[in-house]
C-alpha cells in the first residue's frame, strides 16, 4: 500500500494529481500513523463488519479500515480525489468509493451498499460540517453501531459535556441522547497536512436505545434547543421565547411542577431533568 503516513508522500501525491486541499471544504490530511490507527482501532471493528467512511481524503484511514473490516464505502465530495483514490487504495478488493456529498446521499441506498445490516461508521470530518453529519446518522433510524471521529476539539468536548459546565448545550443533550461517548486521544495541529489552527480529538460514540422516556421526542428536542438559545436567560425566559405558547410565568409553573427551582437555567438541568419537563410541556400543551 502508499504510504500515506509520511508528510512527504502526501505533498508528492497532491502534486502529482495536481490537487491542493480546500479551506472551503475543510481538507487537512492527517499524517500520523499511530493516530490514524487509533481511529481505525477506535471502531473496535471484527472482519464481519461494514463500515461508512464520511470524506476519505487521500485514503489513509481507509486503508487502515478496509485491513480491519469486511467492507468499506466511502463518500467523497472532492471529484479531484477521485483519480487520486482509485491509485492509493489499489489491490484493496472491499474499498468502494462514492463521489457525493454525503448530507445529500440516500442513506438507505448507502445502508444498501453496506449490505443491508449493522454498521459502524469513522472518518477525518471537515470541522464546519461536523455536527450536520453526526445528527443526520444519529436521526436516520440506520442500525449504526459505533462512531469513531476525528473532530475539532471543541466540537467534542461540546459532545460529551456534563451539566454545569461551559460546554454543556443541546448538541450534548442530543448525542448523549442516543449515545455514549468517549474522548479517546488529542491530536495536534502538527498531524496534519496542512497544519489546522486548532487541535482535534478522537471522539467514540456507541450507539445504544435511549436511557430515558420521553412521551415526545420533538418537544424534547425543541425545549433542549430552546433552553441554550440565549444561555444567559433563564430557562423560564428561553421556553417562553421558544414558541411553546407558554408565558414566562406559565414557564416558571411548568418549570416548578417538575421539581426544578422556577429560576433554573439550562446549563444547570440534567436529561433526565429534561425529560421529564419536555413532558410536562407537552401535557400542559394537551389540557390547554
Amino acid at each position: 500500500m502508499i504510504n500515506l503516513t509520511s508528510p512527504v508522500v502526501v505533498r508528492n501525491l497532491l502534486e502529482r494529481f495536481g490537487l491542493a486541499p480546500h479551506k472551503q471544504l475543510g481538507q487537512n490530511f492527517l499524517c500520523d500513523g499511530n493516530i490514524i490507527a487509533r481511529i481505525a482501532d477506535a471502531a473496535a471493528l471484527t472482519k464481519e463488519d461494514a463500515v461508512l467512511e464520511i470524506g476519505p481524503g487521500l485514503g489513509a484511514l481507509t486503508q487502515q479500515l478496509a485491513l480491519r473490516a469486511k467492507k468499506v464505502v466511502a463518500v467523497e465530495i472532492d471529484s479531484g480525489l477521485i483519480p487520486a483514490l482509485e491509485y492509493t487504495l489499489s489491490g484493496l478488493d472491499n474499498v468502494k468509493v462514492i463521489h457525493g456529498d454525503f448530507l445529500r446521499c440516500d442513506l438507505s441506498a448507502l445502508h444498501e451498499e453496506l449490505g443491508g445490516g449493522p454498521f459502524c461508521v469513522a472518518a477525518n470530518l471537515p470541522y464546519y460540517i461536523t455536527t450536520p453529519i453526526i445528527m443526520a446518522l444519529l436521526e436516520s433510524g440506520l442500525p449504526v453501531k459505533t462512531m469513531s471521529f476525528l473532530i475539532q476539539k471543541e466540537v467534542a468536548e461540546r459532545m460529551a459535556a456534563r451539566p454545569g459546565t461551559k460546554s454543556y448545550g443541546s448538541l450534548s443533550i442530543a448525542v448523549q441522547y442516543y449515545t455514549d461517548t468517549e474522548l479517546v486521544l488529542r491530536v495536534p495541529p502538527a498531524c496534519f497536512v496542512p497544519a489546522p489552527a486548532v487541535d482535534s480529538v478522537v471522539i467514540r460514540l456507541t450507539v445504544r436505545p435511549p436511557k430515558i422516556r420521553v412521551d415526545d421526542t420533538n418537544v424534547f428536542f425543541a425545549l433542549t434547543r430552546a433552553a441554550f438559545a440565549m444561555r444567559r436567560k433563564t430557562l423560564a425566559n428561553n421556553i417562553a421565547a421558544g414558541g411553546f405558547g407558554l408565558s414566562r410565568t406559565q414557564a416558571e409553573g411548568v418549570i416548578a411542577s417538575t421539581g426544578l427551582r422556577p429560576d433554573v437555567r439550562g446549563e444547570a438541568v440534567s436529561i433526565e431533568e429534561f425529560a421529564r419537563l419536555s413532558d410536562a410541556i407537552g401535557a400542559w400543551k394537551t389540557a390547554e
